[in-house]
Order: C-alpha cells, then structure tokens, then sequence
C-alpha cells in the first residue's frame, strides 16, 4: 500500500479513527506496508474511553466524505451496535452550513445571474444542511415558492482526495486480511464512489425527481416535489417547496389528526412498486428525507441516491420477500444462492444452516414485529461471511425497507410490514403482468411464433431423416469430467487387483496338490509362494482402500467446514 506525501495527513486520520475504535491489528499492519510505525505513534494514540457519540463528531471533522460514510452506516444495524447507530443519525441533517457568500458565488456562476435579480425572495439562512450541500427557502419572480439546494463548494475535489486514500486502504485490506477477503472492501468502496457522484450531479437528482413523479402519481397520499428545470444545473437544483414537517418532527397529537394507517399503507404499497415494478426506487428514506405535508400526505425528498433492479431481478426479489415474510428458510437459501456468486470459501451446509437458524427465530416473534429490511441485510452478511457475494441491489433493498420500517414505526407501530407484503403481491404481479404485455412485446413474441411455425416443418422433416438413416447423434458434457474418469480408474484398478489376487489363491489352492521336494511349513513351496503373495498383496489392497477413502472424507468435510 503506497500513499503519497500530499495524502499521509488523511491517511493518519483514518488509521486514528481505526485505533480509537478498537482495530489496533489493522492500524500496525497498515503501518508496516506503508513502512511507518508499527506501534502506532504516527498515528496519534489517543485514549481509550472513546464512546460512539464521539464517532459522529470524529467523521464530521474528516470532511464531507466521511460525513456521507457515517450516514451510509447509521442505517446498517448489521455493520454496527444500536449506540453507534443512534450516535451517527445526527449526521442525517445535523451539519454545520457554509457561508451565504458562497452561497451567492455558485448560484451567480451557475445560473448566469445574481440572486436578486433570479428570485424575488431569497433568504439567507438555510433550512437543512447535510454533507454534500444545503437547502435555502426562495421564492421565483412569479411568486412561487421554491427551495434552492446549493452544492458545497470544492466537494468534488475533496471527496475525488478521500477516494484515493480509501482506495489504497480498501486494496489492502482485501489483499492482506480475511474480513477484506470476505466482504470485499474495494467494490464496496466503488459502488459507494458512484453513488456520491451520482448525489453529486444536480441535474441527474432532477431527471429522478421526474421520474419518480411520474411513477408514483397513481397514489394520491404521496408526492414528490417536481424541479425547476430552468433553474437547475449540476451544482444548484431548484424545485418546489413542499409545506410540512419531518416525519419525526410530528407531535403525538399531530399524527392523531391523519390517517396514519391508510398513509402508511400507501407509501409501503408505492415502494414495492418502485422496487418491483418500476425498477427504479428511492434508496434513501430516512426520516430526514420524509416529510408529513401540511394536506396530510407523505413527500419524498433528496432523490440523488436511487436503486435501480433489472427485471430479472426484481422477480428474484418478490420471491424473497415472500420467503422472508411466510418463514421459509428453504426457499430464502435457494433465492440467495440463485443471484449471488460463489467463491472459493463458499461453504453451502454452514449457510443453509445459519439461514434456517436465523428465519426460525424470527417465527418466534410476532409477524408485525419482524423487520423485513433487517432480515435481508443479515442474510446479506451470511452469505458474506461464508462465501457467497449477493448484488448490491439487495444490500440497498435492505437498508431502503429498513429505513421505511423506521418511518413506520413512527406512523403506526402495530403496522404488520409483512402482511402488507403478502397483501400486495397479487396487484404487484398483474402490473408486472401489463407492463409486459405491451403492443411492441406482443408484436415481437408473434413476430417469433410466426418465425418458429415457419421453420418448423422443415425441421421436424430433417429430424425425421436423421432417425430414418441412423444419422443421429446425442453429444453429452460432463461437468468435472477429468474427475469423472479418475474415479473410474481407480475403481476398475482395484477390481482388476481383486482378480489378480483371487487368481493367485486359486493356483496357489490347485499347487497343494502337486509334491515337490521343496517345501515351506510341510506344504510345498511354490503353493506357498503364491499364497504369501496373495496374502501381502490383499493386505495392500485394504490398507491403501481405507488410507484414501480417509483422506477423500476429510477433504470433503473441509470443503463445509474449513476450520476442520
């Protein structure tokens, strides 16, 4: 691992968080590529009461980055405890703002104007700031209100700064240690790469917001703030100002006055269809990015993190969230081994088990208190830790019914997640179902039939000619066919050797009856050579039959089990 001198300040930084945090093993070996310290004094020892609210204030003080690390982390209870969690939430919408010189500065250099002459009303202070911009109230000369979202200033060349010491840092920990090996740190780190230039790019946030406008407008009880077009480029995005509160910021007494069922109901029924029909979703629906409206419906925020699920995928998908919702531990594993990738550490028994250990102990619970997000991340981490790499797609599906699980919740406690899953699937599989039967795919699946009937005959004719003249042959490959044919080896060797000793006993049993002068024991000699033969070599044949029958058990159990 090789860091240069421009980037060994926030290389220490990292390794100082990794010490004060418990991965001392992770620091030294790091120290030692890097040809540093090894015991750790480049790295700045600091004391060991730290606490997981001092987690939220280290990364805030990193940079933007690793601002946007800690908030990725706040929703994944399967990486960290419930105390670290709870400190890192505060990174959701708790950052400190820039100034509003700046602010001025990249708005006039982006929209080819000043702010007086833009808007009618722009104020000052922000409403929300968060790691990669923050949000102003505004109004257009029209007189519409608006909220403005100003990116940071120099993010860009920050975060690309982080990147190229997180890099190094991944590359060796998946060269160098078994937990990188497992969960592949560096993918992790590009795909994480880009999603932050996804955030970054204003303009693409408002194609989003389009589109998941028009996806969701059949659902009357959520909307999505529609972007000014004209006032958007890809540092500035303008859009509609959505009057309402966060959904955490709703009064006991205030959510008494909506439907809360009926809402709740709703947004969960609009994100499996984002996720299960559309093929494109809001991936990050934290409590800060969803608003109660003034009209009592749910608005949808921050659209720069989307996920995105092929058909293929989205089918694997409602499979297993069925699996998960009814407990079938079976057919989860299956799913889970079906999109994911094995590696050389798969371990299949370990995996099975685990998976049904786990979905056992969520049928102990109450159905409406089984957290569908959580149990997808932790089949995730299963499957991780015992060779199998799933999609990222599922990993965001987690986390995204994870954050939802939250908001419900805070909406209506008793709501049952899962019952709302199996309640939706049949509506869910019709759209499917339309959405296929376009007048293009119908046209397209008669243009092949047409092709098929067409063509048929004549085949069918040529099949019929092959069989009548003997012609036909069936080629067959074998997977792992070398293996194949060296077990038939052995096999035809050990009944050839059983032959060759049942022919000595015989001649040796024929020979007794033949005097000689020279005898063995009393009996004669050359019977008695044969019968010592035929008595080494049988002790031959069991002994090497049991020595690698032994050694093909234990590879075996080795391949289920690698610590045996």
């Amino acid at each position: 691992m090789k860091i240069s001198a421009d980037h060994l300040k926030r290389y220490q930084q990292i390794a100082r968080l990794l010490w004060k945090y418990g991965r001392r093993d992770l620091v030294q070996q790091m120290n030692v590529a890097q040809g540093l310290d090894a015991d750790g004094e480049t790295v700045a020892i600091v004391s060991d009461d730290a606490v997981p609210e001092q987690l939220a204030d280290d990364l805030e003080a990193m940079g933007p980055t690793y601002i946007k690390l800690g908030q990725v982390l706040s929703s994944r209870p399967d990486l960290l405890p419930p105390a670290y969690i709870k400190a890192l939430c505060r990174l959701q919408d708790s950052i400190a703002p820039f100034s509003y010189d700046e602010v001025e500065r990249i708005i006039t250099e982006n929209l080819g104007g000043r702010i007086s002459k833009l808007f009618s009303r722009f104020d000052a202070e922000p409403i929300a700031a968060a790691s990669l911009g923050q949000v102003h109230t505004a109004a257009l000369r029209d007189g519409r209100p608006v909220v403005v979202k100003v990116q940071r200033p120099g993010i860009r060349e920050q975060i690309a700064q982080d990147f190229e010491v997180l890099n190094a840092i991944a590359s060796f920990l998946d060269e160098h240690t078994e937990t990188g090996k497992r969960y592949r740190f560096r993918v992790q780190l590009e795909e994480f790469r880009l999603t932050l230039s996804q955030e970054l790019d204003y303009e693409r946030e408002a194609q989003n917001l389009v589109v998941m406008g028009r996806n969701l407008e059949e659902f009357e009880r959520v909307c999505v703030p529609q972007p000014i077009l004209d006032y958007t480029t890809r540092c500035v995005l303008t859009m509609e100002q959505v009057s309402g509160r966060k959904i955490t910021a709703v009064s006991p007494l205030g959510l008494l006055e909506v439907p809360r069922g009926e809402l709740l109901d709703e947004l969960f029924r609009a994100y499996l269809k984002q996720i299960l029909v559309d093929g494109v979703f809001h991936a990050d629906p934290h409590p800060g990015n969803v608003f109660l409206t003034d009209d009592g419906r749910i608005a949808l925020l921050d659209l720069g993190m989307i996920g995105h699920t092929t058909p293929a995928m989205q089918e694997q998908l409602l499979k297993l969230l069925i699996a998960i919702s009814e407990g079938k531990s079976e057919s989860a594993a299956e799913l889970m081994i079906r999109i994911g990738q094995r590696t050389s550490s798969w371990n299949a028994q370990e995996f099975r088990r685990k998976i049904v250990q786990l979905l056992a102990m969520r049928q102990d619970q109450q159905l409406h208190q089984i957290n569908v997000g959580r149990s997808v991340l932790q089949l995730a981490q299963i499957a991780a830790e015992n060779g199998l790499h799933v999609p990222s797609e599922l990993t965001l599906l987690g986390k995204t019914l994870l954050q939802l699980d939250e908001i419900g919740k805070v909406l209506d406690p008793h709501f049952d997640p899962n019952e709302a899953i199996r309640r939706d699937v049949a509506a869910l599989m019709s759209q499917r179902m339309l959405r296929d039967a376009t007048q293009g795919s119908m046209l397209s699946s008669v243009l092949e039939l047409k092709g098929f009937m067409a063509t048929l005959p004549s085949r069918l004719d040529h099949l019929l000619d092959m069989v009548t003249d003997a012609e036909l042959e069936v080629k067959m490959r074998m997977v792992d066919a070398p293996m194949v044919v060296e077990g038939f080896e052995k096999i035809a060797n050990r009944i050839a050797a059983g032959i060759v000793l049942a022919a000595l006993i015989i001649g040796a049993a024929l020979l007794m009856r033949v005097e000689t002068t020279w005898r063995i024991l009393g009996y004669p000699g050359l019977a008695m050579l044969f019968f010592l033969a035929a008595g080494a070599g049988g002790f031959w044949l069991v002994i090497s039959t049991f020595v690698r029958d032994s050694k093909a058990a234990k590879k075996k159990a080795q391949r289920f089990d690698p610590k045996a």
